[in-house]
């Protein structure tokens, strides 16, 4: 039986689809942008990258928790 991906991580199939890009492409952007908080990186992603406000605040959600707990 497969486990439910649940959370930020379960928009990740429907961006790629959508947007053409990885998810790791995704990341590599955020984290490459002069920008640190939350709604700042999800409001620059939806009006530099025709995001979804939903798409935009998973990627954030996801990638800076990542970073969190580095």
């Amino acid at each position: 039986m497969t486990e439910t991906v649940k959370g930020p991580a379960s928009y990740f199939p429907s961006i790629e689809k959508k947007y053409g890009r990885s998810i790791a492409d995704w990341k590599e952007l955020i984290r490459s942008s002069s920008l640190s908080k939350h709604m700042e990186i999800v409001s620059w992603l939806k009006a530099e990258h025709g995001l979804g406000h939903g798409h935009a605040n998973a990627l954030v959600a996801h990638t800076l928790a990542e970073d969190s707990n580095k």
